[in-house]
């Protein structure tokens, strides 16, 4: 009997299974190379659609089966012939098609038995013995394996990092086998991607950087500090691989230094990629335009850099908001950013800590396709205080294992450095490397002492103020920021200021949040950019959103007590080039009516709270407040999230080994948020509406209406606002977290964005 069967959408085209596990078993073995695991890549490739070989699985090509498991059949073969040294090859090849399962205990291998399979799945052949044979005749030998990337003896205390192990593995299977198959069906191999070229990356860089240096309009001083920490990035760059924090105040230039770090880190280690992890897309929409300006003389600049997350309109990985249709696959330039990001394939990738992140922690085969191009990488965390406290050890614990062994070196870079080494030890209980970071910045510069621009005046909380005694204060200065903790309280006071601000003279009044689309903010800040360089009375209203990575410089700057990171942040935008002799930053209490909230959520409140056990007049300036800052906060760990009910369920999840559960609760922000276009231009509005009424929705169309979307937390089927979004449809159906807000006249508000009636507010 032949065996021809390649694939489940093979019929038609067909050549030996043989051709294709072979070609699978090289592919997976050269990707696996870069961290010690080709034998055990080599053996995953050969029995990863041993299943295939079965009766069942054939006259499943012919359309007369349904429901057939292909996979089970490898991975038994697996876990019986290389025992403990199979275990992880056995996950990798059971999960390539369900999904990594569990490995926390003997019963749960003994579930990859094909005979075992779910009701709705059958074996593919009922003897296993005989799918073995006809393996052997088709030519294919097994070689031995003495070893193993995952060590199954020491999975009950080196949880994270056995988890890292198996996914990294599961890797290489899932890319080799994707790419393979694409070659066989289309018989064309993509072209290598360009290389990191990091030598000649880094001359670009620093000419960049010798250019915005010469038309800064920042005072001696700062200029000083900016070149002082690009020294010192640069410098250490050429130290050995493994794990740093970059610790620098706000206005420093801390994410092209810690570029630079990285090229000449990849340049003396020959490295293969830089990953850039940033938490918020309207700072890596920034920082892509910057490094596409940077590095546009490089051959095949739209290869070079990859920009992935949600709003790309690239995902199809298997995690939130991926969308991918046939006619996004006639779209030639859009398609290759697809293949890109489908495995980061790429010099320099830019994505957000959500995607970052909960791929590491991810278990279906899209999503971790791209883990084993993470190493002999360089990847940098930007504004790494906004890790939540909750997933603090298991994220710490898996960097810590990627740096350790798979030739990776991470830098966690921020203003406000969380004290994580005091989790050294809880670290260790899930990766045995632990956390103990080298500081790229030696203390003899003083960065913090030198960047002292601002006095900060502390309200005591006894004296809360209203919004409308605030109001009266901020219109005192020509120009000043003020910055809240909700949403609600940004539109509340900006509605006191407006209805204050009248006459020839007032200052222009604007808004800042997430309310607005990015279209709107983008317009926003360039006109308060052009205000305060011009001198003009400019008063802006925002929310938390202007806090990171956004470049404005006012002389006062009003803060709702809130986090002390939060606080320290909010400063950074005050005094920023050093122009004024000393920046004001007034932080008050807010006085809001009985029942409304100070703050968003519960790990907000308990952050503020750490702030305040600090005294009153905590120093924002003094690194070791943070310090003391951080341990508090980090003390509260499995309190800062429901009560810990969640940080517990996850860490049960990963000390059972469980890859399914862990990634469901793995979650850097809630899945409860929706996506709406908004008619703030209403031209462009009008188009995108039209256009996506006619087509679906696309990849295509998500790029092109990202600008005019905003994200918003999903409404209950009660709230009288889900009677105005239109759900949009993708092949017919409706999606449920993209929608259109038909009240084009009275939907969104041109100075504060989307509206959401007073009464309907306390529903949504």
């Amino acid at each position: 009997m032949n065996y021809f069967a390649h694939s489940e959408n093979s019929v038609g085209r067909r050549e030996p299974l043989r051709h294709h596990l072979e070609a699978v078993s090289q592919h997976a073995a050269s990707l696996a190379t870069s961290f010690g695991a080709a034998d055990e890549a080599r053996v995953i490739g050969l029995l990863h659609d041993l299943g295939k070989y079965g009766d069942l699985f054939v006259k499943r090509l012919q359309g007369r089966e349904h429901g057939i498991d292909h996979w089970s059949a490898g991975a038994w073969e697996a876990l019986v012939r290389y025992r403990l040294n199979g275990v992880a090859a056995a996950l990798a090849i059971q999960g390539h098609h369900i999904g990594l399962q569990k490995a926390g205990c003997d019963n749960d291998l003994h579930d990859i038995n094909p005979e075992k399979a779910a009701p709705n799945r059958r074996a593919s052949h009922p003897n296993h013995a005989e799918l073995l044979e006809r393996l052997t005749i088709d030519g294919v030998a097994l070689p031995p394996l003495t070893d193993s990337l995952f060590d199954y003896k020491r999975r009950y205390d080196q949880f994270a990092a056995a988890m890292l192990d198996v996914r990294m593995l599961f890797s290489t299977l899932v890319d080799a086998d994707f790419l393979e198959t694409e070659a066989h069906f289309t018989a064309v191999r993509r072209d290598p991607p360009p290389s990191l070229n990091p030598g000649v990356a880094l001359e670009m860089l620093l000419r960049h950087i010798q250019h915005l240096a010469q038309n800064a309009n920042a005072n001696p001083d700062v200029q000083n500090m900016r070149a002082d920490l690009l020294d010192a990035c640069r410098r250490a760059g050429r130290r050995e691989q493994g794990l740093f924090t970059l610790t620098a105040p706000t206005g420093t230039g801390k994410t092209l230094s810690m570029l630079a770090f990285a090229l000449e880190h990849a340049l003396k280690h020959e490295l293969r990629r830089v990953v850039m992890v940033i938490p918020y897309l309207s700072i890596i929409e920034q920082t892509t335009r910057v490094l596409r300006d940077v590095f546009r003389d490089m051959p095949d600049p739209n290869r070079y850099i990859l920009e992935h997350h949600s709003m790309t309109g690239i995902r199809n990985d298997g995690l939130r908001g991926s969308v991918i249709t046939d006619e996004d696959n006639s779209n030639e330039a859009l398609r290759e950013a697809r293949h890109l990001a489908e495995n980061w394939d790429a010099p320099l990738v830019v994505t957000t800590s959500v995607q970052f992140l909960e791929s590491l922690f991810a278990n279906r085969p899209a999503a971790c396709r791209k883990l084993h191009n993470l190493s002999q990488s360089v990847v940098l965390f930007d504004e790494v205080q906004t890790l939540p406290v909750h997933l603090a050890v298991p994220t710490l614990a898996t960097l810590s294992h990627l740096a350790a062994h798979y030739g990776a070196t991470v830098v966690f870079s921020t203003a406000t450095q969380p004290a994580f080494s005091h989790l050294d030890e809880a670290v260790k209980a899930y990766a045995p490397s632990g956390w103990k970071p080298t500081e790229i910045v030696p203390p003899e510069l003083g960065l913090y002492v030198r960047a002292k621009r601002t006095q900060v005046e502390w309200r005591h909380e006894n004296d809360r103020l209203s919004w409308h005694e605030v109001a009266q204060e901020i219109l005192t200065h020509k120009q000043a920021l003020c910055i809240v903790n909700m949403r609600a309280h940004a539109t509340e006071l900006f509605t006191t200021l407006s209805n204050l601000v009248t006459g020839t003279g007032a200052p222009a009044l604007y808004h800042l949040s997430t309310l607005m689309c990015p279209a709107h903010r983008s317009k926003v800040l360039e006109e308060v950019r052009e205000r305060l360089k011009n001198g003009y009375r400019c008063v802006l209203i925002a929310t938390q959103c202007i806090e990171a990575g956004v470049d404005v410089d006012f002389p006062v700057v009003y803060r709702a007590f809130g986090p002390l990171d939060a606080i320290a942040q909010a400063a950074g935008r005050c005094n920023r080039n050093g122009n004024l002799p000393v920046g004001r930053v007034i932080v008050f209490v807010p006085q809001t009516e009985d029942g409304k909230r100070l703050y968003p959520d519960a790990s907000y409140r308990q952050a503020a709270s750490v702030a305040k056990s600090l005294g009153p007049h905590p120093d924002i300036h003094d690194p070791g407040v943070f310090t003391r800052y951080y341990r508090n906060l980090f003390s509260t760990v499995g309190v800062a999230d429901q009560d810990g009910a969640y940080e517990e369920s996850l860490i049960n999840a990963i000390k059972r080994l469980d890859f399914v559960d862990t990634a469901e609760r793995y979650r850097l922000i809630p899945d409860d948020s929706v996506n709406i276009l908004v008619p703030f231009d209403t031209t462009r509005y009008r188009e995108l509406a039209d256009k996506v009424r006619q087509t679906g929705l696309t990849a295509a169309w998500i790029r092109e209406a990202r600008p005019h979307t905003i994200a918003f937390f999903r409404p209950s089927r009660n709230t009288p606002l889900v009677q105005f979004l239109e759900p949009l449809r993708i092949r017919g159906e409706k999606t449920d977290d993209w929608y259109i807000d038909t009240r084009i006249d009275d939907g969104y508000d041109p100075s504060t964005g989307f509206l959401i009636p007073r009464e309907w507010q306390f529903m949504v």
